[in-house]
């Protein structure tokens, strides 16, 4: 079933793109067509998972990202425009997400959407991951401008104030790690399957949240930065705690401390968002997206947030909440119609912040501000 925004009025000409994830451990090709009225449908969508290749290491391992990317791209590309029953030449444009991510897989898109720009004589542009994202909504509900989003994922978590296709305010966001990353790293610590954030939600819906007395961080200081480091320090002096008097750790410790964990999680981005919503007063909408956003006791949580705010709340499809190239083609169907395309020197670039005013975020890494 096609994906569909009727909310833009403006009139034109149909425009179809074709667009390029490989920002992570995702592999991903769409279609996205948007007709002369303004309303957009996905025409295709294809994603491949990488889970099988990085399992045995606990974790994405960047290399094999990249080289599993590479080998297919072009399989993704062919699979996606049979199931639109379309060829190149009946795209407008190519779309390539450019950055911010992993730079091996970036690079391999990069290079694969230079490639069919080049042969097709199509322009390209090159869409930040992040504000893929954070225009979802608009593909999938056709929020209006403004809106708060609650971008939230392995690498990244913030609060962005929407103003318009290319207008992004942070508000705040997390200062070590994401809670995507908190989630992946616990369960690690719990010897779960990766990806992490499955696996403790699963864990955590037969466990106790009340046995273990976890941190709710930075609950004590103004504003709506956030940080879960502590608290998976916080899991892992438990695990040890556990191990030391009891010789070892049993299922029931297993699910009792993800539900801990996960509740702590809700707890503070429960609070830290009805802070930024009085950060945003104009905001009539509040939209989650990012893989996190998956999880159904956070999206629960957000939503009796909005509803006590006075607010709508907005989620994409499970599906468009974890990393695609629908949301790479909508986005660049926004910027087609205010920039000129890139041209074939299109750098990939492993960190691209998307509010540009803002100040860095502490923790951001030696290479500058990440999101």
């Amino acid at each position: 079933m096609p994906v569909s925004c009727n909310g833009d009025t403006r009139v034109g000409r149909t425009q179809t793109v074709l667009a390029l994830e490989s920002s992570c451990d995702d592999t991903a090709a769409s279609i996205v067509r948007r007709n002369g009225s303004g309303k957009a449908d996905v025409l295709a969508s294809v994603v491949k998972n990488q889970d099988s290749l990085h399992a045995a290491f606990g974790g994405v391992v960047p290399e094999i990202a990249a080289r599993a990317h590479a080998e297919i791209l072009d399989y993704c590309v062919e699979e996606a425009l049979e199931k639109a029953r379309l060829s190149l030449s009946d795209m407008d444009a190519i779309a390539v997400t450019a950055g911010p991510g992993l730079i091996g897989g970036v690079v391999s898109g990069v290079m694969c959407a230079k490639g069919l720009a080049l042969a097709t004589g199509k322009p390209l542009y090159g869409i930040n991951h992040l504000a893929g994202h954070a225009l979802t909504p608009r593909l999938t509900d056709a929020v209006p401008y403004p809106y708060l989003m609650l971008l939230v994922s392995g690498g990244h978590c913030q609060f962005l104030s929407v103003e318009g296709p290319d207008d992004f305010k942070r508000l705040g966001g997390t200062i070590d790690d994401a809670p995507g990353e908190a989630f992946d790293k616990v369960a690690r610590l719990l010897a779960l399957p990766q990806p992490g954030g499955p696996s403790v939600e699963m864990a955590a819906r037969s466990g106790d949240a009340t046995r273990f007395s976890l941190p709710r961080p930075l609950l004590d200081r103004p504003g709506c930065d956030l940080s879960f480091s502590g608290l998976k320090t916080a899991v892992l002096r438990a695990r040890d705690s556990l191990i030391e008097t009891q010789g070892g750790l049993y299922e029931k410790d297993q699910h009792d401390l993800c539900a801990s964990f996960q509740a702590a999680v809700v707890d503070v981005m429960a609070e830290k968002t009805r802070r930024a919503l009085l950060l945003a007063p104009s905001a009539t909408t509040l939209c989650v997206a990012g893989g996190v956003a998956s999880n159904m006791s956070i999206r629960s949580k957000l939503e009796t947030v909005s509803e006590q705010s006075g607010v709508h709340f907005t989620a994409p499809p499970l599906a468009l909440c974890t990393d695609n190239a629908a949301m790479i083609g909508y986005a660049a169907l926004e910027r087609m119609e205010r920039h000129p395309p890139d041209d074939l020197s299109l750098s990939a670039r492993p960190r691209w912040p998307l509010d540009q005013h803002s100040p860095a975020m502490l923790g951001s890494g030696k290479k500058g501000a990440k999101a």
